[in-house]
């Protein structure tokens, strides 16, 4: 029996699982089987992270030379802030290919255990959770200081558009990438659901973590709460919607603040590694880890969860089936 608040924040949409993906499957486990496939996962996991960096260096090539050649401009502009994230988004459609082309399993069954997005998830999150999220990732900035620069209105202009545009792809793009699809590799190679959630929970959050370039105590912690809250409630959602919310809220947030506070948003993304970070930087942490307590406490009872069961008419027919070719069912 489902609570108010799983009836509420998790109530089912339509439900049209595809035939090729396991019945009563959590989201982790879709990939997992007899065998552990674990050569194939690291050729899912390196092609990944090619086409993450292909895409990114494809993209920022393409922005530098309109920059130069035909714009005159150089160092951080808003094009090249639009070319990696549009870079980032293109990891959606390359995660799913993957997906389908590894594993043989349908690639619109990486959005949730339900086969398709679930848009009433991913309204109900953003009601919920994205004005709690923005006022912590307010406060956050207010506490941080941070250097400041002259930008123009035409480029302030720019910046909001693509916040408002690119942003939230490229968010979803490496949830698409990292809690859908690697997740779900790293999940697949243990032989049960719990050991694979916390492996793959680990693996995807110290990787993503580490590939931001920094060390530091305070900004590393709060990636690590970060990708570690979005793994946790990709898991017990039994999909990426709400991670896709949070995620994109958190990131477009950081953008509108940076520039309407005129910080130096280039110089701050260029040198992660050398920027000493403050306890203000974990404020959003402490709002993320309050946001994923409650949507673990709303799935307390039903548990994380799964692809659809089989009908009972729907195992009938089976059964007939197999009883007629020989089978068992």
């Amino acid at each position: 029996m489902c609570s108010k608040a799983e009836s509420w924040f998790l109530r089912p949409d339509k439900t049209t699982r595809p035939p090729q993906v396991p019945a009563e499957t959590e989201y982790h486990r879709v990939f997992a089987g007899e065998e552990r496939r674990i050569s194939r996962g690291f050729v899912a996991i390196i092609l990944l992270f090619a086409g993450l960096i292909g895409f990114a260096q494809v993209c920022l090539a393409i922005a530098s030379t309109i920059d130069t050649q035909l714009l005159g401009r150089t160092g951080f502009t808003p094009l090249k802030h639009a070319a990696g994230a549009f870079a980032l988004a293109l990891l959606i459609p390359y995660s799913m290919l993957l997906q389908r082309w590894l594993y043989h399993i349908p690639a619109r069954s990486l959005h949730s255990v339900a086969g398709s997005f679930r848009f009433g998830v991913f309204g109900r999150s953003l009601l919920a959770f994205g004005p709690f999220l923005l006022v912590v990732m307010s406060v956050g900035f207010l506490l941080t200081p941070g250097d400041t620069i002259a930008w123009s209105a035409a480029d302030l202009v720019a910046f909001f558009v693509i916040g408002m545009t690119l942003i939230p792809l490229a968010a979803a793009g490496e949830e698409y990438g990292l809690r859908g699809l690697m997740f779900r590799v790293v999940g697949s190679w243990t032989r049960g659901p719990l050991a694979g959630a916390i492996l793959g929970i680990i693996v995807t959050t110290v990787v993503f973590s580490l590939l931001h370039g920094t060390l530091d105590p305070y900004i590393l912690g709060s990636y690590l709460v970060l990708f570690g809250a979005m793994a946790i409630i990709t898991w017990r959602t039994g999909g990426l919607e709400v991670a896709v919310v949070l995620h994109a809220v958190y990131n477009v947030s950081a953008l509108v603040l940076a520039t309407t506070l005129h910080l130096d948003l280039g110089g701050d993304l260029s040198n992660r590694g050398e920027i000493a970070g403050t306890p203000a930087n974990l404020v959003p942490s402490a709002g993320l880890a309050v946001i994923t307590a409650i949507v673990w406490w709303t799935t307390r009872k039903s548990g994380p969860a799964r692809t659809p069961a089989i009908s009972g008419e729907k195992l009938n027919r089976r059964a007939a089936e197999l009883s007629e070719t020989g089978g068992d069912p």
